[in-house]
């Protein structure tokens, strides 16, 4: 995500970085690099001139010109102007009521925007986090949207609401009585989209907001329209009063001019990012984080939280345990493979790491290794041993991979193994490496997912802030 402008901005921090001194003409040089990479990710004419007048104006002054590493001080408030203008840190969660108390969230978008599956991942998300939530369809406009969030619904186990009425706001009405009665504590309402705002949709909204009075109104908006995103939120806004707005496809975004404008145009939030097709991809904006990817410094707290959230603690721990042991199989190396990937891409995985941003990485590299272990006996992923040449032979034709690629897995495995053995005996060689947590794309092949379960998340971010410096 975001790979355009994070390319643009890690050439100039790396090259800020290295300087011992700052003239205006570097400051004037570097802020011109800039405005070319905020015009040319599509953000708004208007954020681009604030930004680019309010870094000229600090970085000019005596603080920098003079500071004992005047780098990294301009590079600091690049970070800082950055942070502003994605939206500071004051709202990254919704504005919800006690378990007592029906809340409702209404969920406003253009058609195509995906909608739909953000309220599923809306409803998923709190669920996990202890409410009790309830969607109710009421977009009657698009073929089969009804039946989409019925199946939606299901799979995450959060019921649906829907009626035969073809009245979207009599349907809202009925929801939210139908949730208040059976004590639900979040009604979230999919209500229609069009292929461009018009206003039987925009009288349709007012009526449903007015007869359901909701806590949230969220605006669902394309990461990848840009300015047009910004545009379709200032209607909204103006019509219907945002409380905050779902970026979606955040992943496939390489300019970032959505979410770079939104803040500084609307004054509304981003309080979401939708990061894949999966529900689980669905996660908290924090203009920190985001910044901090952008520069190119990683963003290690969301990395551990994803681990946290997606790693099975017992089976983490059995995993250490045979670690200690010397036990590490190639059976448990496949389990690894597949923990790393249930955090997501590694490419987005990289993206958090700090100084790996823009490294691409080769996932058929993964998918060959899990094909060839897979392709092993119970004997063979038990003991590596016994792999002679006819068996790698065999391994190969079933994996669909060659003889030297079978080779080369059994290698890296005795290697892992090896590493992980002078690993647990070595308490210092285990800190070392949790400090520097990713440094190299190999760390997340053999990661002791263990300790990312166990992390101090306080201390995760004294460890980012460390980074950013």
């Amino acid at each position: 995500m975001l790979e355009k402008i994070t390319g643009t901005f890690s050439g100039i921090v790396k090259t800020l970085s290295g300087k011992s001194t700052i003239t205006e003409k570097n400051i004037e040089e570097t802020v011109e690099q800039i405005k070319m990479a905020l015009l040319e990710a599509d953000v708004n004419l208007r954020v681009v001139r604030r930004f680019v007048n309010s870094t000229i104006e600090e970085a000019k002054g005596e603080k920098v010109l003079k500071a004992v590493d005047p780098g990294q001080q301009f590079v600091k408030i690049i970070y800082d102007k950055i942070v502003a203008m994605l939206g500071d840190e004051n709202k990254t969660s919704l504005n919800l009521r006690g378990p007592d108390v029906t809340s409702v969230i209404l969920m406003l978008g253009l058609q195509g925007a995906g909608k739909t599956t953000a309220a599923h991942k809306l409803a998923a998300r709190l669920k996990k986090e202890g409410r009790r939530p309830l969607l109710a369809a009421c977009d009657l406009v698009r073929p089969a949207a009804v039946e989409q969030l019925s199946v939606l619904g299901e799979k995450i186990g959060v019921p649906v609401f829907k009626e035969n009425s073809r009245d979207a706001v009599k349907n809202a009405e009925e929801a939210l009585k139908y949730a208040k009665k059976n004590q639900f504590d979040t009604l979230i309402i999919d209500t229609a989209g069009r292929l461009q705002i018009d206003d039987d949709m925009m009288s349709e909204l007012v009526k449903i907001k007015k007869n359901v009075t909701p806590d949230e109104v969220l605006l669902v908006a394309d990461a990848m329209t840009g300015q047009n995103a910004v545009d379709i939120a200032k209607t909204f806004d103006e019509q219907l009063g945002l409380t905050g707005v779902i970026l979606t496809k955040f992943d496939s975004d390489a300019r970032g001019g959505a979410a770079l404008s939104l803040k500084t145009i609307t004054g509304k939030p981003i309080l979401y990012i939708g990061t894949g097709e999966k529900t689980e991809d669905f996660e908290s904006f924090h203009a920190e984080r985001i910044a901090s990817r952008i520069l190119g410094m990683g963003d290690v707290v969301s990395l551990v939280e994803k681990a946290q959230e997606t790693v099975d603690a017992e089976e983490a721990e059995r995993l250490q345990k045979r670690m200690m042991k010397n036990e590490f199989t190639l059976d448990d190396m496949l389990a690894q493979f597949q923990q790393v990937k249930k955090m997501g891409s590694i490419q987005s995985l990289m993206e958090m790491i700090p100084g790996m941003a823009n490294q691409n990485v080769d996932m058929s590299g993964m998918k060959k290794q899990e094909a060839i272990i897979q392709s092993m006996t119970k004997k063979e992923r038990a003991n590596h041993l016994i792999i002679g040449p006819s068996r790698r032979k065999r391994i190969a034709a079933g994996s669909g991979t060659t003889v030297a690629d079978v080779n080369k897995l059994i290698k890296q495995f005795e290697k892992t193994k090896l590493t992980m053995k002078k690993l647990t005996r070595n308490k210092g060689m285990q800190n070392r490496m949790m400090s520097q947590l990713g440094m190299d794309a190999s760390a997340l092949q053999g990661m002791d997912m263990s300790k990312l379960q166990g992390m101090d998340m306080s201390k995760l971010k004294d460890m980012a802030k460390m980074f950013r410096r």
